[in-house]
Protein backbone atom coordinates (compact mmCIF):
# COMPACT_ATOMS: atom_id res chain seq x y z
CA UNK A 1 0.00 0.00 0.00
CA UNK A 2 1.28 2.80 -1.18
CA UNK A 3 1.92 5.86 1.77
CA UNK A 4 1.10 9.61 1.08
CA UNK A 5 2.71 12.39 2.49
CA UNK A 6 0.63 15.21 3.15
CA UNK A 7 1.59 18.40 2.24
CA UNK A 8 1.94 20.71 5.53
CA UNK A 9 -0.32 23.95 4.10
CA UNK A 10 0.74 27.04 5.65
CA UNK A 11 -0.96 30.56 5.29
CA UNK A 12 0.71 31.69 1.96
CA UNK A 13 -0.27 35.16 2.80
CA UNK A 14 2.03 36.34 5.59
CA UNK A 15 5.09 34.08 4.07
CA UNK A 16 4.46 36.33 0.62
CA UNK A 17 5.11 39.55 2.56
CA UNK A 18 7.99 38.21 3.88
CA UNK A 19 9.42 36.76 0.96
CA UNK A 20 8.95 40.31 -0.39
CA UNK A 21 10.40 42.46 2.73
CA UNK A 22 13.27 40.65 1.93
CA UNK A 23 13.06 41.42 -1.74
CA UNK A 24 12.89 44.45 -1.03
CA UNK A 25 15.83 44.89 1.54
CA UNK A 26 18.24 43.09 -0.68
CA UNK A 27 17.41 45.91 -3.35
CA UNK A 28 18.39 48.43 -0.69
CA UNK A 29 21.26 47.06 0.39
CA UNK A 30 22.43 46.41 -2.46
CA UNK A 31 22.29 50.07 -3.61
CA UNK A 32 25.32 52.13 -4.38
CA UNK A 33 23.81 54.89 -2.70
CA UNK A 34 23.88 53.36 0.45
CA UNK A 35 23.76 55.82 3.51
CA UNK A 36 23.36 55.89 7.29
CA UNK A 37 19.63 56.74 6.91
CA UNK A 38 19.16 53.81 4.62
CA UNK A 39 20.32 51.77 7.08
CA UNK A 40 18.97 53.25 9.34
CA UNK A 41 15.28 52.70 7.73
CA UNK A 42 16.37 48.90 6.48
CA UNK A 43 17.43 47.85 10.05
CA UNK A 44 13.98 49.03 11.33
CA UNK A 45 11.87 47.22 8.49
CA UNK A 46 14.30 44.29 9.37
CA UNK A 47 13.17 44.49 12.85
CA UNK A 48 9.81 44.51 11.84
CA UNK A 49 10.17 41.57 9.29
CA UNK A 50 11.63 39.29 11.93
CA UNK A 51 8.67 40.00 14.11
CA UNK A 52 6.29 38.86 10.64
CA UNK A 53 8.47 35.51 10.54
CA UNK A 54 7.91 34.77 14.62
CA UNK A 55 4.42 35.22 14.06
CA UNK A 56 4.54 32.56 11.13
CA UNK A 57 6.44 30.22 13.32
CA UNK A 58 3.67 30.96 16.01
CA UNK A 59 0.97 29.43 13.93
CA UNK A 60 -1.11 26.63 15.33
CA UNK A 61 0.33 24.52 12.76
CA UNK A 62 3.45 23.81 14.45
CA UNK A 63 4.34 21.49 12.24
CA UNK A 64 6.32 24.35 9.87
CA UNK A 65 8.65 21.76 8.46
CA UNK A 66 7.89 17.83 7.36
CA UNK A 67 9.84 15.71 10.27
CA UNK A 68 12.68 14.73 7.52
CA UNK A 69 13.41 18.61 7.38
CA UNK A 70 13.05 19.57 10.94
CA UNK A 71 16.93 18.88 11.25
CA UNK A 72 17.42 21.57 8.86
CA UNK A 73 14.93 23.93 10.58
CA UNK A 74 16.80 23.00 14.09
CA UNK A 75 20.32 24.60 11.87
CA UNK A 76 18.79 27.55 10.73
CA UNK A 77 17.01 28.45 14.55
CA UNK A 78 20.39 27.78 15.47
CA UNK A 79 22.01 29.95 13.46
CA UNK A 80 19.51 32.61 14.01
CA UNK A 81 20.74 31.96 17.80
CA UNK A 82 24.18 32.99 16.55
CA UNK A 83 23.33 36.01 14.99
CA UNK A 84 21.51 37.52 17.84
CA UNK A 85 24.34 36.92 19.88
CA UNK A 86 26.58 38.64 17.02
CA UNK A 87 23.44 41.71 16.84
CA UNK A 88 23.96 41.76 20.67
CA UNK A 89 27.84 42.70 20.38
CA UNK A 90 27.27 44.65 17.09
CA UNK A 91 24.51 46.54 19.33
CA UNK A 92 27.41 46.66 22.13
CA UNK A 93 30.31 48.02 19.91
CA UNK A 94 27.78 50.46 18.05
CA UNK A 95 26.91 52.40 21.57
CA UNK A 96 30.72 52.33 22.39
CA UNK A 97 31.25 53.84 18.63
CA UNK A 98 28.29 56.60 19.80
CA UNK A 99 29.94 57.76 22.77
CA UNK A 100 33.64 57.86 21.24
CA UNK A 101 31.80 59.93 18.68
CA UNK A 102 30.24 62.33 21.24
CA UNK A 103 33.59 62.53 22.97
CA UNK A 104 35.05 63.37 19.83
CA UNK A 105 32.45 66.33 18.90
CA UNK A 106 33.32 67.46 22.71
CA UNK A 107 36.89 67.19 21.94
CA UNK A 108 36.60 69.08 18.45
CA UNK A 109 34.52 72.31 19.99
CA UNK A 110 37.42 72.33 22.48
CA UNK A 111 40.00 72.49 20.09
CA UNK A 112 41.94 69.58 21.68
CA UNK A 113 43.44 68.02 18.57
CA UNK A 114 45.37 65.34 21.06
CA UNK A 115 42.13 64.06 22.21
CA UNK A 116 40.62 63.92 18.81
CA UNK A 117 43.65 62.25 17.64
CA UNK A 118 43.10 59.54 20.40
CA UNK A 119 39.29 59.64 19.74
CA UNK A 120 39.94 58.91 15.83
CA UNK A 121 42.18 55.72 16.69
CA UNK A 122 39.79 54.54 19.20
CA UNK A 123 37.09 54.67 16.89
CA UNK A 124 39.24 53.19 14.06
CA UNK A 125 40.28 50.16 16.40
CA UNK A 126 36.55 49.35 17.81
CA UNK A 127 35.55 49.31 13.84
CA UNK A 128 38.35 46.44 13.53
CA UNK A 129 37.00 44.79 16.50
CA UNK A 130 33.58 44.83 15.01
CA UNK A 131 34.79 43.40 11.79
CA UNK A 132 36.75 40.56 13.61
CA UNK A 133 33.91 39.91 15.53
CA UNK A 134 31.68 39.91 12.64
CA UNK A 135 34.21 37.89 10.53
CA UNK A 136 34.29 35.28 12.81
CA UNK A 137 31.10 35.10 13.35
CA UNK A 138 29.19 35.10 10.24
CA UNK A 139 28.68 31.32 9.02
CA UNK A 140 27.53 30.79 5.13
CA UNK A 141 24.83 28.47 5.39
CA UNK A 142 22.80 27.93 1.86
CA UNK A 143 19.42 26.57 1.53
CA UNK A 144 18.15 24.76 -1.57
CA UNK A 145 14.98 24.43 -3.23
CA UNK A 146 14.41 21.20 -1.61
CA UNK A 147 14.24 22.98 2.21
CA UNK A 148 10.81 24.25 3.55
CA UNK A 149 9.78 27.68 3.08
CA UNK A 150 10.19 28.37 6.81
CA UNK A 151 13.96 27.06 6.18
CA UNK A 152 14.75 29.34 3.32
CA UNK A 153 12.51 32.16 5.04
CA UNK A 154 15.28 32.14 8.20
CA UNK A 155 18.04 31.74 5.77
CA UNK A 156 17.44 34.40 3.30
CA UNK A 157 16.43 36.57 6.81
CA UNK A 158 19.94 35.78 8.33
CA UNK A 159 21.85 36.68 4.60
CA UNK A 160 20.02 40.16 4.63
CA UNK A 161 20.90 40.72 7.65
CA UNK A 162 24.52 40.25 7.97
CA UNK A 163 24.59 41.77 4.83
CA UNK A 164 23.22 44.61 6.17
CA UNK A 165 25.61 44.66 9.53
CA UNK A 166 28.33 44.15 7.01
CA UNK A 167 27.47 47.37 5.32
CA UNK A 168 26.93 49.07 8.52
CA UNK A 169 30.28 48.64 9.29
CA UNK A 170 31.81 49.29 5.99
CA UNK A 171 29.74 52.55 5.82
CA UNK A 172 31.24 53.61 9.37
CA UNK A 173 34.79 52.77 8.26
CA UNK A 174 34.46 54.95 5.65
CA UNK A 175 33.30 57.73 7.07
CA UNK A 176 36.27 57.92 9.50
CA UNK A 177 37.98 57.39 6.72
CA UNK A 178 36.89 60.34 4.62
CA UNK A 179 36.01 62.96 7.22
CA UNK A 180 33.76 66.38 6.19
Amino acid sequence: MASHLRSVSLPSRPHREVEEELCSLEACISSPSLAIEIISDCLSRLGDMYCSIKEIMCLPSKQVCYSQQRKMLDGEMECSLELLDLCNAVHAEFTELKNIIQDLQVAIQKGDNEAVQVGIQSYSHLLKKAKKHFKKTVKKVTSSKEDCRMVRLLSEAREITTSLLESTLHLLSKQIATPK
